[in-house]
């Protein structure tokens, strides 16, 4: 037997404002909100839910699992530019120059690339 893969929890300051930027960046809808929580799901089709949790602390290092995201409608340069426009900002994790992904961090600093086109993977 194995398992399937139901959502990626986020621990967060601000789960609303995360849950917003997540729901632009990737096309989801709100699923369920509650004191402290706010979780996204697909707006239609399967895929994995994400889970927005308050915690107290701010986040103090580099992610230790981040996702990768791949534009459908655009080239990698408009998916950033997009992202950007969304409240997403480039950082340098240490990349390098001949990297083919852009690494991006969410209002919260959250980590996370946008990989290039397929036909140029």
């Amino acid at each position: 037997m194995t398992s399937t893969l139901s959502s990626v929890v986020v621990d967060c300051r601000d789960p609303a404002a995360l849950a917003r930027f997540w729901c632009a960046a990737l096309g989801y809808t709100v699923h369920g909100e509650a004191e402290g929580y706010v979780g996204i799901a697909p707006a239609a089709g399967p895929g994995p839910h994400l889970d927005f949790l308050l915690v107290p602390e701010p986040r103090t290092a580099k992610n230790r699992l981040h996702l990768d995201l791949r534009a459908a409608d655009t080239d990698q340069d408009g998916e950033v530019a997009r992202l950007e426009s969304l409240g997403a900002r480039r950082v340098d994790v240490g990349q390098g120059p001949e990297v083919t992904w852009v690494v991006l961090a969410d209002p919260e600093g959250n980590e996370f690339c946008v990989l290039a086109d397929l036909e140029d993977a």
